[in-house]
């Protein structure tokens, strides 16, 4: 299936929470109809309260304001910001709530993962950041390296739509009738700009191989230059094996990793792969200046994708994810320029050589984690990482 790609729109790159919560927060101010809101995480910091107070703002002055978090990466959000969240009238839901870190049982692995804001169906925002503090334990310094997007025009009444389809998913299967209420669609945005952009969702029904499709086609039709950046990186065998064609066809494919992560497991896991990538000619580069965690590709400085996606099997064979898709160069270009920036002041270069020459308890290491990653796979019944 193709993306159902639309026109009309201005799309503007947001580098970082830096500009992302100064962005939300503007338009947030600014909404006068409704504000949906998609977060995995929904933290209990300053960022947090920040984007808080102007949704219970919006709300107090008649917005329709509904926000959807996830039940897991939401579990520590605070009792009291989400009393203050419902005393102002900011319906919220909790997507996912029945969770348990001691099972693999696939109903409950199946996360809300999408990080998405539409507001009064004109404006909205997609990407990898998480309403959550810019700054952590992993990068005191500088700001986690995440991207968003922007999109004001046509295809934010396509997000709106979406969101609104899961939000009253949500509410039937909680059997909540307060939550079924939800405003008519707002009158179709007028074009805002030149640019033909799509959404493209992962779900568990319709939609489970149409973010991985999209990248396939893509990696397919590439002819000079892949660069990707990949907070978590576990690709399965067609998306590893198209990569690696790509490389040997001599288009030039970087991939921008990890240094360290929050998630040690999955960070070895993911160095399993380097030899045989290695030997098809890709480059990788691991992110030291700060944790990265965006999940962005730029193709050709013509296609290009930008969202809450991994190339991992959560987001691929799991979660709800959505991106955003063009091949508008202007952007294209745009982003590639921010990725370049980052991998000249903040990623080192992994050489072949000094892989192969690593020791063997750093050897073991990966192996072990790649074989434990693939157990629970196993476990909650994806055999095959496709």
């Amino acid at each position: 299936m193709k993306p159902d790609y639309v026109g009309g729109n201005h799309l503007a790159l947001l580098d970082s929470g830096r500009e992302y919560f100064r962005a939300l927060e503007t338009a947030i101010a600014g909404a006068t109809a409704e504000i949906f809101l998609e977060t995995y995480i929904y933290a209990s910091d300053e960022t947090a309260g920040r984007i808080t107070t102007a949704l219970i703002a919006a709300a107090e002055r008649g917005v329709a304001v509904h926000v959807l978090v996830d039940g897991f990466g939401s579990r520590n959000m605070a009792a009291d910001l989400r009393d203050k969240l419902r005393e102002a009238r900011v319906q919220l839901q909790v997507y996912g709530p029945d969770i348990s870190p001691f099972t693999l049982r696939r109903r409950r692995l199946r996360r809300m993962h999408r990080k998405l804001c539409v507001l009064d169906g004109c404006v909205g925002f997609a990407g990898g950041i998480n309403i959550i503090n810019d700054f952590d334990e992993y990068s005191p310094q500088h700001p986690r390296y995440d991207i968003a997007v922007r999109i004001e025009g046509p295809l934010a009444a396509h997000m709106r739509a979406q969101m609104a389809h899961l939000w009253l998913r949500v509410a039937r299967a909680h059997l909540n009738r307060s939550m079924r209420s939800i405003p008519s669609p707002l009158p179709a945005c007028s074009p805002r700009g030149g640019v033909s952009a799509a959404l493209i969702v992962r779900d568990n029904l319709r939609h489970r191989r149409d973010i991985e499709r999209a990248y396939l086609a893509a990696f397919a039709a590439a002819r000079q230059e892949i660069v990707i950046a990949s907070a978590y990186f576990f690709p399965g065998r067609r998306l590893r094996h198209a990569l690696m064609s790509a490389a040997r066809r001599g288009v030039h494919v970087v991939l921008l990793l990890q240094s360290g992560s929050d998630h040690p497991l999955q960070a070895y896991a993911a160095r399993a792969f380097y030899g045989v990538l290695f030997a098809a000619g890709v480059e990788i580069y691991e992110y030291h200046q700060s944790a990265l965690h965006a999940k962005v590709c730029v193709i050709d400085r013509r296609w290009a994708t930008v969202g809450s996606s991994n190339i991992d099997p959560f987001s691929l064979l799991l979660a709800r994810e959505a991106n955003i898709v063009t091949e508008h160069p202007a952007f294209a270009v745009a982003l590639r320029e921010t990725l370049q920036r980052e991998l000249d002041r903040g990623a080192t270069p992994v050489e072949p050589a000094a892989w192969e020459a690593r020791p063997w308890p750093q050897r073991v290491r990966i192996w072990l984690a790649y074989g434990l990653v693939r157990l629970m796979m196993k476990l909650a019944g994806y055999g095959q990482a496709r």
